[in-house]
């Protein structure tokens, strides 16, 4: 089951990836690309070339798992275009990437966050 929290952090990789990879090679471009700890417990977000397909991956304990899925219209919107190969992202906006709402125009009314570097 896929649970999501505010205590995990969430890396999306901004380049398409071979949705054909599974956990150790998609742990092998965390730590070779992304330049991240595959074993931290982070949760690591893959898009397909067209963005209808995501995985998600993240070590839990005692080995990877892995939550994929594939949209049969649409397609998932990025956070606004940045050179990074990767980039912080928080829980909500994976929720609305998740649930195709679209980033551009949600509003977010000013609060605190001790989070630093979140995609925008």
């Amino acid at each position: 089951m896929l649970a999501l929290s505010d205590a995990s952090r969430y890396f999306l990789y901004r380049r398409a990836a071979d949705m054909r990879k599974s956990f150790y090679s998609l742990a092998s471009i965390v730590q070779q690309e992304m330049q991240g700890n595959a074993l931290s417990g982070d949760i690591f977000i893959f898009l397909s070339r067209r963005r209808n397909q995501i995985k998600l991956l993240r070590w839990e304990k005692d080995g990877y798992a892995i939550y994929c899925k594939r949209l049969e219209e649409g397609n998932y919107e990025l956070p606004m275009q940045q050179d990074e190969t990767s980039c912080l992202i928080s829980r909500q906006q994976l929720l609305l990437i998740l649930e195709g709402i679209s980033l551009r125009q949600i509003k977010y009314r000013k609060r605190y966050s001790h989070q630093r570097g979140i995609c925008e």
